[in-house]
């Protein structure tokens, strides 16, 4: 073994030697289970004196002479079980006396209620399903550090219950996503991974090797542009639940990897994409908490339908103080910007500063459901120009306790215009932006045929996890964030 063995393995790895010196096989074959822990408990009357069989992890263990008693806990929870000497008879109650916190047991028996009123097994067999080589978490202080539970997942599912619950939850959320999708006659498609082209949003990408066809590969960064490519071709209502890949920052909100679901409808516009956001958000809440008011925080948040709309000018102009109405050139945007103390790069745009003092000052001021809406054309390079102000397109982004969830389009389908702003994207990749966007020629090939009008949406599944179950972070809902390798 490449690591030091602890006194407590050592002692563990005696026991199994003895465990196979008296024939029995310490990793066992599978086990008919017939109950489970939280089911036995709840139908506790209909069941006293009926033969039972579990499996579980033993997490406690109390012995008395020729009694003990000890927690057995499967995927439903815990429940107590009572074993005897004179029920399992000599040799097997020394086997049990061999077993440690952590194995995994199976057992037949009856249940009953002890003198305390706790409802019990009675174990009238047992059977050493896989033995435990490591001791779990000491039981006062379980396993709290935050870095070793990312790492240890199983080992965090194993001590924290409220952990697994919140995978549960996560679960539930994405089955209901799917349920409202699929009842709305959408079409759940596939669409690949690997892209020999980064597209469809604005993020530097991880790059890969096909060794065969000699040829450089991007994990995809969005799934938009080929859900696009289905618009065109007949495929009316679409969407997409699955990973994506973005060479970024870790935060409490930021994972390189997650989860998003993109939606797309012909003959919609983003006004539609609003109604199917707020809907599609507090119908899965209502489905999985029982309710459209939950608690993030601390704080109550009320999901419930229309939810309020502003303008991403009149949003800054309400919480940074400033009017772009009135600020018309770049020059004035950043002197403005400088001002209120933001770093800006040399060269930046009207829009692009906007969105920069929108993200500092006013993001964190949106706790309850909010749309942004009408986003600047420098930040949009996919939506669709106003046709009141070109300067700024059909866009909206959802927040919710200060962070965006949704982001939405009337989508561009002018082929001409689609192309000149992929060249301003390639000029911007040129002048060292790795996150611009590529100039896709099969994707502009497609619009040239046509697509119809389209709204499309995307809403990052983790993060609006995270929101719903009131974790803290992100990586409290992944269930293997990214981690950076132990020395």
């Amino acid at each position: 073994m490449s690591e030091s063995v602890s006194e407590q393995e050592i002692v563990r790895r005696q026991k199994l030697a003895k465990l196979k010196e008296l024939g029995i096989e310490p990793y066992g074959e599978k086990y008919q289970v017939t109950h489970c822990a939280t089911d036995v408990i709840g139908r506790f009357v209909a069941l006293e004196g009926q033969p039972l069989l579990l499996a579980g992890r033993l997490m406690t263990i109390r012995t008395h002479g020729k009694a003990s008693f000890a927690n057995l806990q499967d995927e439903s929870g815990q429940i107590q079980i009572y074993l005897r000497l004179d029920d399992l008879g000599e040799k097997n109650y020394m086997i049990f006396e061999l077993l440690d916190m952590g194995d995994i047991i199976g057992v037949s028996g009856e249940a009953f209620r002890t003198r305390r009123g706790e409802v019990t097994v009675a174990v009238k067999e047992f059977r050493l399903l896989a033995k435990s080589l490591r001791p779990l978490p000491e039981k006062w202080h379980g396993l709290t550090s935050v870095d070793l539970r990312y790492r240890q997942r199983y080992l965090d599912l194993i001590v924290n219950p409220d952990v697994k619950k919140v995978f549960i939850l996560r679960s539930r959320i994405v089955q209901e996503i799917r349920n409202y999708l699929n009842g709305l006659a959408f079409l759940e498609v596939e669409t690949p991974v690997m892209h020999t082209l980064t597209g469809g949003a604005s993020a530097r990408p991880f790059i890969t090797h096909h060794n065969a066809l000699e040829m450089q590969l991007y994990l995809r960064i969005a799934t938009e542009l080929h859900l696009k490519r289905l618009i065109v071709g007949g495929m009316d209502k679409v969407y997409e639940l699955g990973r994506i890949f973005r060479n970024e920052g870790i935060s409490t909100r930021h994972n390189p990897e997650f989860t998003s679901v993109e939606i797309y409808q012909a003959q919609a516009d983003y006004l539609d994409m609003m109604i199917l956001t707020e809907e599609l958000v507090s119908t899965v809440a209502q489905k999985v908490f029982g309710t459209m008011k939950l608690l993030f925080q601390g704080t109550e948040m009320d999901l419930t339908p229309p939810w309020p709309r502003m303008t991403m000018v009149a949003a800054i102009k309400q919480f940074a103080g400033i009017d772009f109405n009135e600020i018309i050139t770049d020059e004035d945007a950043r002197s403005v910007a400088v001002e209120k103390g933001l770093t800006i790069k040399p060269g930046m745009l009207r829009g692009e500063v906007m969105n920069e003092i929108f993200e500092e000052f006013v993001e964190n001021r949106l706790f309850q459901p909010t749309f942004i809406v009408d986003y600047p054309l420098e930040v949009s390079p996919l939506a669709k120009r106003k046709t009141d102000d070109p300067s700024m397109t059909y866009r909206f982004e959802a927040f919710m306790a200060c962070s965006e969830i949704a982001n939405a389009f009337t989508e561009l389908n002018d082929p001409l215009d689609q192309r000149q702003r992929f060249e301003w994207q390639m000029a911007k990749r040129e002048a060292g932006d790795e996150e611009a966007q590529m100039l896709d020629e099969d994707f502009l090939h497609s619009l040239e045929y046509g697509m119809p009008p389209t709204g499309g949406l995307g809403i990052g599944i983790d993060r609006l996890v995270m929101i719903l179950t009131d974790s803290p972070s992100i990586r409290d809902v992944i269930l293997f964030p990214t981690m950076r390798p132990r020395d």
